[in-house]
C-alpha cells in the first residue's frame, strides 16, 4: 500500500507571521507571547529582511518593465512607494502604469520597437557615478548609450546619456530591477513575501535576533545556525546556468 500524503506543496502560502514569531520564540524558550512581544518580534522581522538586502541578490524579487522614453528627459524616477512620490511612466504590462519598489537596476537594453511580436533590444552600460560626472555635455541629446542610476532613501533615479532626442521618443528601455522584500505588517494572519526556499533561514533567523533581547547567552550558538541555513539559501536560490571550462593555453616565451 503506496504511503498516503498530504497532496499539497502549500506550506509557505499559509505560514502566517504569528506561527513564525510563535516557533522563533520557542526556539529560545519563550512559549504563549502575544502583546508587546508580538510587536517587537514583527520589527525585528522587517530588520531582518532589511539586512538580507545586504546579502546579495534575491532571484524571487526580480522584476523587469519597461521605461517610456520622453524626448529630452534624462532622469527617470522610481519611489519607494506610492505615498513617496509618483514614479515615471513604465509600459510594463499596463499601458501608462508606475512601478515602486525597485531597490536597484540590474540590466538594461534600448528596445526599439514596442511590439509583442518584433523586438530589436540593444544592451546600455551601466555606469558609475564618477565617470558619468566626467561626461563634458550631460544634456547632449542622441541615441542612450549607458545608464547611471542612484539608490536614494525614497527612491532610485535611472539616469540615461545621451539624452533621448526626438528620433528616441518612441523607444523603451526595458529594464531588468530587484524589487525591495515586501514588510510584515500588523495583520499577522498574512503570509511573508518569502518563498520556501528561505523560509527555515527566515526563521533562525528571527530566533537569532529575539535571542539578544530574551536570550542573550544563546545568542552567538543561534547566529551559527542562521548563517549556515543563510548560506545554504543563497546557495540554492537563482536559476543555474550551463558552465563551461577552457583550459589557458601558455606559450612560453623563447
Amino acid at each position: 500500500m503506496a504511503n498516503t500524503t498530504s497532496g499539497t506543496v502549500t506550506f509557505d502560502k499559509t505560514f502566517a507571521v504569528d506561527e513564525i514569531i510563535d516557533e522563533a520564540y520557542e526556539r529560545i524558550g519563550l512559549q504563549s507571547v502575544s502583546g508587546f512581544q508580538l510587536k517587537t518580534a514583527r520589527r525585528s522581522l522587517n530588520i531582518l529582511f532589511q539586512e538580507w538586502g545586504n546579502r546579495g541578490l534575491h532571484y524571487w524579487e526580480v522584476g523587469n518593465t519597461n521605461i517610456d522614453l520622453v524626448e529630452g528627459q534624462a532622469e527617470y524616477t522610481f519611489y519607494r512607494e506610492s505615498g513617496d512620490g509618483t514614479s515615471s511612466t513604465t509600459a510594463g504590462g499596463t499601458s501608462g502604469s508606475s512601478t515602486y519598489g525597485i531597490a536597484d537596476i540590474l540590466e538594461a537594453t534600448l528596445r526599439s520597437d514596442r511590439g509583442d511580436t518584433d523586438q530589436a533590444d540593444s544592451a546600455l552600460t551601466k555606469t558609475t557615478r564618477a565617470t558619468y560626472s566626467g561626461l563634458a555635455s550631460k544634456l547632449s541629446k542622441g541615441t542612450p548609450s549607458r545608464y547611471f542610476v542612484q539608490r536614494l532613501i525614497d527612491k532610485t533615479t535611472v539616469t540615461l546619456y545621451p539624452t533621448p532626442d526626438a528620433s528616441n521618443a518612441s523607444k523603451d528601455v526595458h529594464i531588468f530591477f530587484v524589487k525591495r522584500i515586501q514588510d510584515a505588517d500588523s495583520t499577522y494572519t498574512d503570509a511573508t513575501d518569502t518563498p520556501y526556499r528561505f523560509i527555515p533561514s527566515m526563521t533562525s533567523g528571527l530566533a537569532f535576533y529575539l535571542s539578544q533581547k530574551y536570550a542573550p547567552q544563546r545568542a552567538q550558538e543561534l547566529k551559527l545556525f542562521y548563517e549556515d541555513e543563510l548560506a545554504r539559501a543563497l546557495a540554492e536560490d537563482g536559476s543555474a546556468a550551463s558552465t563551461y571550462i577552457t583550459p589557458k593555453n601558455y606559450y612560453p616565451n623563447i
